[in-house]
């Protein structure tokens, strides 16, 4: 056990470099992670509690809290996130950080319940003041998928993800 404490962080593969320009090595990266999050979780306790924002934040920031305290090692916590480099996770932090303050200060939630809002419907001729957008059409995939899912008489498998199945 004593030798594990000591020869764990002598044997720890030392990353030279990121492989971006302008995002240096952290050398203790795993330390400062913890630190940001813990951090984030302070900090988002202004943001109300019943607000998605605060829900989706405290929910990534307590998984990604939970894999940097129990690895030790730069590449397992990679591994185990895949969202990047730690050095990215820690921007990623530092941005999320710098948003939170950004969302106490705009308050978006504290729309007054009085508020209307304008309601366009489908085929409604829209306001010149209001931008027109028409989202393009979805990718052919997506109809294909669509299709065989609501065609096929036997269960076939759901695609969750943009890669396509192999049949078998």
């Amino acid at each position: 056990m004593f030798l594990r404490a000591i020869a764990r962080p002598l044997l720890a593969k030392v990353k030279q470099t990121t492989g971006i320009v302008g995002l240096d090595v952290v050398p203790n990266a795993r330390e400062v992670l913890i630190g940001l999050y813990n951090k984030t979780l302070k900090e988002i306790q202004a943001v109300p509690e019943d607000e998605g924002y605060r829900k989706a934040v405290e929910n990534f920031t307590q998984h990604r809290l939970k894999v940097c305290q129990e690895e030790e090692d730069w590449e397992a916590i990679e591994k185990r996130l895949g969202c990047g480099q730690v050095e990215e996770l820690i921007e990623e932090a530092r941005d999320e950080l710098t948003l939170i303050g950004k969302m106490i200060e705009w308050e978006p939630w504290g729309v007054p319940d009085d508020y209307e809002c304008e309601v366009i419907e489908n085929d409604a001729p829209v306001p010149k003041h209001v931008p027109l957008h028409r989202p393009g059409p979805l990718p052919e995939e997506f109809y294909k998928t669509l299709e065989a899912l609501t065609s096929s008489s036997k269960e076939a498998p759901a695609v969750t993800s943009g890669e396509s199945q192999s049949k078998e």
